[in-house]
């Protein structure tokens, strides 16, 4: 009889996650207790990987909800195994319950409607997003709700201002840099995010835009429009560090290379990892972050729920979480991690209230991202 009973209240919690509705917020948090959240998201920022620590404490405080960092070196890892779990027939019971993504991610899983939702504006705290910002479109991708808003990226430069006080401000005078002081340019190699979107810059300032970039990759254009790309790297290799032959594998070891002294820039899609790096000591206080005068390649990062996860209720209670007040203002605060928020900035406080961001420039289709790292790849990685 107990084995019966506990089969059936097994039955009943699996039924009641599958079904569950993201607008009964009393019935999710109740769901939510005791469960484990297996969250998805880089893992290459330390000072990242506390936050979410922090978070984790909270989480476990307040909702009883247990929250493990699963930390990966691309998202693309997790997608790649949502799409073997959705090939296998696993329909409940995945192994993700929640994943930082965007971009070409977040539309892959969406075209294989591998996604929980529409549940992004029944969360709670989605009264203090920002509406203005595009919080509903994923690099041209409409989220539909099947994400969350969890921050704003720029790609920006971090220089020396007494090494180097005056950095280049375009990719042309980058290349001219490079050919003056050959050995003291890089960047990380793609298919690393960094490195991927650094190219999508690039060829973004070569093509002025062209609106092409907005739409999905067209084999008629594809040639035409990347040639000033591949014609500006076979140049900018031969005098990039290392002779263009090797390439930092991320974000942090271009930091480290600049506070090495071996390079003159470093990147990052977080306008204010400078701060957090005087905090720790990775950086000089000389050091401060740019973007071009083009402006910075931006985009929206965002939090969703595979179709299969395991702890949707404690899943959408973490999301929620992340995007209250309290916890974006915390990681909003420059000697945190100092990543812009998405929400209004009324409902800020600390440092997080005053960031202000570089002019904006929007993201390529995703489509190009495929294509540019695929053919980089064929060019110069090997």
């Amino acid at each position: 009889m107990k084995k019966l009973i506990s089969a059936i209240a097994m039955l009943s919690a699996s039924f009641s996650t599958l079904a569950m509705d993201p607008t009964n917020w009393q019935q999710v948090e109740a769901d939510a207790e005791g469960q484990h959240v297996y969250f998805h998201a880089w893992g290459g920022s330390q000072e990242i990987n506390r936050y979410i620590h922090w978070a984790k404490k909270e989480l476990q405080r307040r909702y009883d909800v247990t929250l493990h960092h699963v930390k990966v070196t691309d998202i693309s890892e997790t997608t790649t195994r949502l799409i073997a779990e959705k090939a296998a027939g696993k329909e409940e019971g995945g192994s993700v319950d929640l994943i930082w993504v965007n971009g070409e991610n977040f539309k892959s899983l969406k075209d294989n409607k591998m996604l929980f939702g529409p549940f992004a504006e029944s969360l709670p705290s989605w009264q203090y997003v920002d509406t203005n910002l595009p919080v509903t479109v994923d690099f041209s991708e409409p989220t539909e709700g099947l994400e969350a808003p969890w921050g704003m990226s720029q790609l920006v430069f971090i220089h020396d201002t007494e090494e180097l006080p005056n950095p280049p401000r375009s990719y042309a005078d980058m290349l001219n840099h490079a050919k003056v002081n050959p050995n003291r340019l890089t960047y990380p190699r793609p298919p690393e995010f960094h490195g991927t979107s650094f190219l999508k810059s690039l060829l973004i300032e070569l093509s002025s835009n062209d609106p092409r970039l907005q739409q999905p990759v067209s084999e008629a254009d594809y040639a035409a429009v990347t040639k000033p790309l591949w014609d500006y790297l076979n140049e900018f290799h031969t005098v990039a560090w290392r002779g263009g032959k090797q390439f930092p594998s991320g974000t942090a070891e271009t930091l480290q290379l600049l506070d090495d002294g071996q390079i003159d820039l470093a990147i990052t899609f977080n306008p204010n990892a400078v701060y957090a790096a005087h905090a720790s000591g990775n950086l000089a206080e000389s050091t401060v972050a740019y973007a071009m005068d083009s402006g910075a390649l931006s985009n929206i990062h965002y939090l969703a729920v595979p179709w299969n996860a395991n702890a949707k209720a404690a899943a959408l209670v973490t999301a929620n979480f992340l995007l209250s007040p309290e916890a974006q203002s915390r990681k909003g605060n420059i000697y945190i991690w100092g990543d812009p928020s998405v929400l209004k900035s009324e409902f800020l406080s600390g440092s997080a209230k005053e960031n202000k961001a570089f002019k904006s420039v929007q993201e390529t289709h995703p489509s190009w991202q495929n294509a540019i790292e695929k053919e980089w790849l064929q060019r110069y990685g090997s």
